[in-house]
Formats: C-alpha cells, sequence, structure tokens
C-alpha cells in the first residue's frame, strides 16, 4: 500500500508563494490519481486540486484556479502543488491523497473516493 507524506507549508504573508510536495514510499504513484484538500479549524476539508494518474488532467476549485498548479513528477515519484498569491483564507492544513486509477477520475473532488491520505502540512497565510 502506498504511504503518503506532505511537505512544504510554512507560515507566508498575504501575495507570497508556498510550494507543498507529496512524496510516495512503497507504491509508484504512476499508478493512482492524486488529490490535494485542505482543512481550515472548524470546517471541513474541501477539494483544492486533483490530477489524473496520466497527468494528461487537471481539476481545480474554484477557490484556487489561476493560483494554484498540481503537477506530478514521476522519477522523483512526488505531487507537487505550486501555490501563489496566497490570500488568507486559504489557510488551513493541506492534505494530498492517492486513489487507484482503475477506480477511475471522476468525482476527484469528493474526498471519499480516496483511499490514502497523508498527515497534513500546515499553511498559514497572514494578511
Amino acid at each position: 500500500q502506498v504511504q503518503l507524506v506532505e511537505s512544504g507549508g510554512g507560515l507566508v504573508q498575504a501575495g507570497g508563494s508556498l510550494r507543498l510536495s507529496c512524496a510516495a514510499s512503497g507504491r509508484t504513484l504512476s499508478n493512482y490519481n492524486m488529490g490535494w484538500f485542505r482543512q481550515a479549524p472548524g470546517k471541513e476539508r474541501e477539494f483544492v486540486a486533483a490530477i489524473m494518474y496520466s497527468g494528461s488532467r487537471t481539476d481545480y476549485a474554484d477557490s484556487v484556479k489561476g493560483r494554484f498548479t498540481i503537477t506530478r513528477d514521476k522519477a522523483k515519484n512526488t505531487v507537487t502543488l505550486q501555490m501563489n498569491s496566497l490570500k488568507p483564507e486559504d489557510t488551513g492544513v493541506y492534505y494530498c491523497a492517492a486513489r487507484p486509477y482503475l477506480r477511475g477520475y471522476s468525482g476527484s473532488d469528493r474526498a471519499g473516493v480516496y483511499d490514502t491520505w497523508g498527515q497534513g502540512t500546515q499553511v498559514t497565510v497572514s494578511s
């Protein structure tokens, strides 16, 4: 089973950038559709971005379109979330998640379709 570890979170001022990385061990991420989600204090976990196992399709929440980019690096077995023009409302714990590609890509904006989650990394954006 794949294990996921997020890194790259931190404290940044509004307008700044962060690059989150999701590293995998145990399995190659090429066999998984991947997603990023976030959870702010007192709120439910929400979808941020997803990428198909092949890398041929990506999807984003409306709130991050044009500011965040999800990519995957097969050689490093990682999935990255580049976050630019950060806003205070982007604050939260960011989680990466994996779903075997055989289960399809449909519904990749729903947390319930993912089998495996990382432990999360904190992102704090100050105003």
